[in-house]
């Protein structure tokens, strides 16, 4: 996935972030895109759908609306299997609403201790949005299991502790190289899914 932008007049976007690690992600994701992260002044609104498309979809409406530009915004989690797919559209906020990232995964490890189905999802939502109102969302998916002790020093998140089902199932995310995360990743795979929805309407 490394390397892959997208067609113009998508080329210049806000993201609607200020998650300095999604940004920094999306950045070596879509090479040949220049990306600014959303102004300071623009308040973001509060995460409250029930699916991570409403999230993103009402994040990039107001960074489209506040900026006069294309927007980008995502909203991703990841979802348990034994847990009914908690903690989904609330993984940044599982362990309360100022918690670390290290805070959640040690809460999702718990959770899952003693559980024989480890099976875990990373889901991405990604919208785009013009100031003129057009609207695009996909959604990408990366299936692995959850290991009880994190590893490595990459990504962030649930990274250390996620396998990711179509790596070598022995490293977690946080132990690949980024070409090799973003060519599997929830993200990944929902910006190619976006690249090719825009080319596929000839922009």
């Amino acid at each position: 996935m490394s390397g892959k932008g997208l067609p113009a007049p998508f080329d210049s976007l806000v993201v609607a972030t200020r998650n300095g690690h999604k940004l920094r992600e999306f950045g070596e994701a879509m090479q040949g895109v220049h990306l600014d992260p959303l102004p300071e002044e623009v308040a973001l609104p509060p995460e409250d759908g029930e699916t991570f498309a409403e999230n993103a979809l009402v994040k990039a409406r107001t960074a489209a609306t506040a900026a006069g530009r294309p927007a980008l915004a995502d909203d991703s989690g990841i979802e348990a299997a034994a847990l009914g797919g908690l903690p989904g559209v609330r993984s940044a906020r599982y362990a309360g609403e100022d918690a670390t990232d290290q805070a959640n995964l040690d809460k999702l490890i718990g959770a899952l201790a003693g559980e024989d189905d480890r099976r875990v999802a990373y889901v991405c939502a990604l919208a785009l949005v013009t100031p003129d109102g057009s609207e695009w969302v996909v959604e990408g998916r990366c299936e692995g299991e959850l290991v009880d002790v994190p590893r490595g020093s990459g990504g962030f998140g649930y990274d250390p502790a996620f396998v990711p089902s179509e790596g070598d199932g022995v490293r977690t995310m946080a132990e690949l190289t980024p070409d090799e995360k973003h060519a599997i990743s929830h993200r990944g795979v929902a910006i190619a899914a976006l690249q090719n929805l825009l080319e596929g309407e000839g922009r």
